[in-house]
């Protein structure tokens, strides 16, 4: 029989979140995270990888975020906890899952900072003074580029040390800017030059399904319509979450991908013949480091381009510095769950993170290393954060296994349908990112778990007061998840250093099947219904108190 449903513990009213926050600001929220530097560089990726079926590329990446998001909304609906994303896993699997998602999470906000600075080095080549900070066949940093990355990410910690209320204020300001001029461009374009055929000349689909495919993950399709799930983070302080939180995820979703595709559009119908005489894989015209502002001065839109410069330092600073913020509280909230070291909360007199801010620009600072392109830095991204998505499906179905009748502000028809095809979708796109991507992340999983995993066994050993538990047996089904992504990417199709052994659509077939037998094993040993309550409590009550 299932025990009861899970006691919420109650907040005392000094620490209470306040619910003041309506559908307008839950969605504003979303959007603002979706809208960043994917949409400066993320059509013109695309349509170097797939040509015009690119668009077929942003409305599967659509419908994939778009499933992961409406699992987001119910969770986020009955947890409304800070970072929920990381912690639902933790509730349904207990320590060794919660401890990894912990991982996935912070590595993906680790990242976004510094793909934010890469954004702002490739448009300031429009400037003579930044000419020589990217090499011009590939992108890439050199050393002096790397030079300006790292001042430039030392600027965001420093202004992150100013706290929270400052860094509020400045984004929802930002967040206006960061709207309107996507919105502008495709007017503009779609007014100024529209040839319609461009989406034919050199064939629909030149690359075939491989680029259609291949450019959800390594092209930015994914990566732009990331940060749905800021919503169900504000969720504890929203006056109607019941009906709020998923119009609000919902809703910013489809706004984004709305965006996202008319960018699309008018981009690949504003290219002059000239710039696409080689076919779409070489498509090249002067200014391209800036794809939207560079392509504004070709059709003769000189006035535009300088808008878009100048965007393209507002849109990504005030990512990157949101971003860094994040990155910092993941690794407070890593240390409160216990994962890692007590002086990681160490906070200064506005209340910063500061040790966590150090990390962060420690990590943003290597990230530059391996990844040394705004490109090649979108795919680890995109794998980091879907994997991180990818623990909410596992989660759902738990719940909904062990608590059917537990009350549910937003409740997911098809839920038990659409919770597992979510998950599958989530192995698709990881896998699409391509084996040189996939091994970098493994490399930086093992490295999460010798951290951490050694912070863990210490603190049980030494019986500290929040050591975690474990809980081997219920994330038992990761470690075999994790590997068998990475083998199949290997012997698959995308990526350099794929063996292609395993050829195109068995691939998707042996990776559906595969993530099937993970979502269905994961559910027969997740945590019992005690187990849950006792994991939902403890966190709860954890952020209800203090140190």
């Amino acid at each position: 029989m299932e025990s009861p449903a899970p006691a919420r513990p109650r907040s005392s009213p000094r620490h209470a979140l306040r619910r003041e926050v309506g559908l307008a600001g839950l969605l504003w929220a979303s959007v603002g995270a979706i809208i960043g530097s994917g949409w400066l560089f993320g059509a013109e990726k695309a349509a170097k990888a797939a040509g015009p079926a690119a668009l077929i590329s942003w409305l599967v990446g659509s419908l994939a975020i778009v499933l992961l998001a409406l699992v987001h909304a119910e969770l986020g609906g009955m947890f409304p906890v800070a970072g929920g994303t990381a912690r639902f896993p933790h509730y349904a699997f207990g320590g060794f899952t919660g401890m990894s998602f912990g991982w996935f999470t912070w590595l993906q906000a680790a990242t976004i900072a510094p793909i934010e600075v890469q954004a702002m080095i490739g448009y300031a080549r429009h400037w003579s003074w930044a000419d020589g900070l990217q090499n011009a066949k590939d992108s890439t940093l050199t050393s002096s580029g790397f030079g300006v990355a790292a001042l430039l990410l030392a600027v965001f910690v420093a202004l992150n040390f100013l706290g929270v209320k400052w860094l509020a204020r400045t984004n929802s300001a930002a967040t206006w800017w960061k709207v309107a001029i996507p919105v502008l461009t495709i007017i503009i374009f779609a007014s100024t030059a529209f040839h319609t055929h461009n989406f034919t000349s050199h064939g629909f689909a030149p690359f075939g399904a491989r680029g259609v495919l291949a450019a959800i993950s390594t092209s930015g399709v994914i990566f732009a319509l990331l940060g749905f799930e800021q919503a169900i983070q504000w969720a504890g302080e929203s006056t109607h979450p019941r009906r709020d939180i998923p119009r609000a995820v919902l809703g910013s979703v489809l706004i984004g991908s709305l965006v996202y595709i008319l960018l699309q559009v008018s981009f690949l119908a504003a290219v002059p013949d000239s710039a696409i005489t080689g076919g779409w894989g070489a498509l090249t015209y002067e200014g391209i480091s800036g794809p939207f502002a560079g392509l504004a001065t070709v059709i003769g839109l000189s006035w535009f381009a300088t808008v878009l410069y100048i965007d393209a330092i507002i849109s990504p600073a005030g990512t990157g510095l949101v971003y860094i913020t994040s990155s910092s509280r993941i690794t407070y909230g890593l240390s409160r769950n216990g994962y890692a070291p007590e002086t990681m909360q160490a906070t200064n007199r506005r209340a910063v993170p500061w040790i966590g801010l150090l990390i962060a620009y420690a990590a943003g600072v290597l990230c530059f290393l391996p990844f040394p392109s705004w490109q090649k830095l979108v795919s680890f991204i995109t794998s980091a954060v879907v994997l991180m998505y990818a623990g909410a499906p596992l989660a759902f179905g738990v719940l909904r296994k062990r608590f059917p009748d537990l009350e549910r502000p937003y409740r997911l028809p098809a839920g038990e349908i659409i919770s597992p095809i979510s998950f599958v979708i989530a192995g698709l796109v990881i896998y699409w990112a391509g084996w040189d991507t996939l091994w970098r992340l493994g490399a930086s999983i093992l490295i999460g778990y010798l951290l951490l995993g050694s912070y863990a066994a210490y603190a049980r050993a030494k019986h500290l007061p929040r050591a975690p538990r474990m809980d081997f047996r219920a994330g038992q089904w990761l470690p075999v998840y994790l590997v068998g992504l990475g083998i199949t990417s290997w012997q698959g199709q995308f990526g350099a250093g794929a063996q292609k052994n395993l050829p195109l659509w068995w691939d998707i077939g042996v990776i559906t099947v595969f993530s099937l037998v993970i979502y269905y094993w994961a559910l027969a040993v997740a945590l019992p219904a005690a187990e849950i309550e006792r994991n939902i409590a403890g966190v709860e009550m954890m952020d209800a108190g203090g140190h």
